[in-house]
């Protein structure tokens, strides 16, 4: 899913949240979003990527647990990103 909620009201979203956690005991869900909050309450993993200037290609910051990723991020880059203080 790509930004699924992007344009969405907050009821909308909510069951659009509401269905991806009706679908997650099934399906794994890989869902590409910039609002943190709702990767917070969404997700069970989360991923931190950045674009490498030198290649433009994505590069893997940080992966794990999601509770542990936003409270506890072992990665500097990913403590900035989460705290506003670049993106």
């Amino acid at each position: 899913m790509d930004e699924p909620c992007s344009a969405l009201d907050p009821l909308a979203t909510l069951k659009v949240e509401d269905l991806i956690a009706e679908l997650r005991g099934e399906f794994t869900i890989v869902m590409v979003t910039h609002t943190m909050q709702q990767a917070a309450r969404v997700s069970d993993r989360t991923a931190f990527l950045l674009m490498n200037p030198q290649t433009r290609a994505g590069t893997l910051i940080e992966f794990s647990p999601t509770g542990a990723l936003f409270t506890n991020p072992q990665d500097e880059r990913t403590e900035a990103y989460l705290s506003g203080r670049f993106g």
